[in-house]
């Protein structure tokens, strides 16, 4: 049987188009994402992140609208988590920030509500109004030591 080159070709490109396919699903399982040019920086100082971590969506109204690009303390001690939205976005300066959970026990995201004021917020800048993220721990602690109290309170 002598070698072909068509079919050495239709074979080369084969491989080449499982081994493009392949990495194209590791970097989508890692997380990794093309996110384009680059947009517009803000920021948001939070009291808890819990399990927040970099690259974790940023929504608004359930909307994926960028990522979390940096989590670090400031010289309060306290999270300051620097969040790149679409560059397109406009979002009033007194948008708030919440630290949701996407399901009873999945990832953590940043969810945004934008507010009413006529001015907006320009790269840089710090979004004021906050709410931290829910520590379950922290729930069921509060929860254990009020019924304790509450036995001792019966007797």
């Amino acid at each position: 049987m002598q070698p072909s080159p068509t079919r050495d070709l239709v074979v080369g490109l084969f491989v080449l188009s499982g081994l493009a396919a392949l990495a194209y699903l590791s970097i989508q399982v890692g997380g990794m994402a093309y996110t384009g040019p680059g947009g517009q920086r803000l920021y948001a100082t939070f009291e808890e992140v819990g399990g927040l971590r970099p690259r974790a969506p940023i929504a608004i109204a359930g909307v994926k609208v960028g990522q979390v690009a940096a989590i670090d303390l400031d010289a309060d001690l306290r999270a300051r988590v620097a969040l790149d939205v679409d560059r397109g976005l406009r979002l009033p300066v007194d948008t708030s920030a919440r630290i949701l959970t996407s399901g009873l026990l999945g990832d953590q995201f940043v969810a945004l509500e934008p507010g009413a004021e006529e001015e907006f917020l320009a790269d840089g800048s710090e979004i004021e109004f906050t709410e931290s993220a829910i520590s379950l721990e922290g729930l069921i602690g509060k929860f254990v030591n009020n019924a304790g109290l509450e036995e001792k309170a019966e007797k």
